[in-house]
């Protein structure tokens, strides 16, 4: 169980380090599509993410609302390589005060201005759950990972 949640809140601390994913999704006729997103990582280890309703990873996940992510950091040597790798079911935030306080938490990340309001307004939030996280960590050695389910 310590392992567990070490690999946990190393997960955490490299999800507010971080601030792009990169989104993985697949159409219907099993083409995988990958986008690079900004992302506001929420509660239970959730990262959301504004999005064009019409653009080709919403049409995706419209249809099949399950998607991979990576995240990690840009470095020049190997032994700096850390990252995680998640699957997950995606939903859309709809309920008014949720999408309140996720939005808030989203503008303060990135320092989004009132001007953008409207934009921000037309936008679809999701909301991505991981249930199973790789974390990936060469400090810790070679190809170190370590593997979480959280549920299914």
């Amino acid at each position: 169980m310590t392992a567990k949640l070490d690999t946990i809140a190393c997960v955490r601390e490299l999800l507010q380090s971080q601030s792009t994913m990169t989104l993985a999704t697949v159409d219907d006729r099993g083409r995988p599509h990958a986008t690079p997103l900004f992302f506001f990582p929420h509660r239970d280890l959730s990262l959301c993410w504004l999005s064009s309703a019409d653009s080709r990873h919403s049409l995706n996940l419209r249809a099949r609302p399950r998607a991979s992510v990576t995240i990690y950091a840009t470095v020049d040597r190997w032994e700096k390589i850390r990252g995680v790798q998640m699957e997950g079911a995606v939903r859309q935030i709809s309920e008014a005060a949720e999408r309140r306080e996720i939005m808030a938490g989203y503008r303060r990340r990135f320092g989004l201005k009132t001007a953008l309001s409207a934009v921000i307004a037309r936008a679809t939030l999701y909301a991505f759950r991981p249930h199973w996280i790789r974390y990936l960590d060469n400090g810790r050695g070679f190809g170190y990972k370590a593997e979480i389910v959280l549920h299914s």
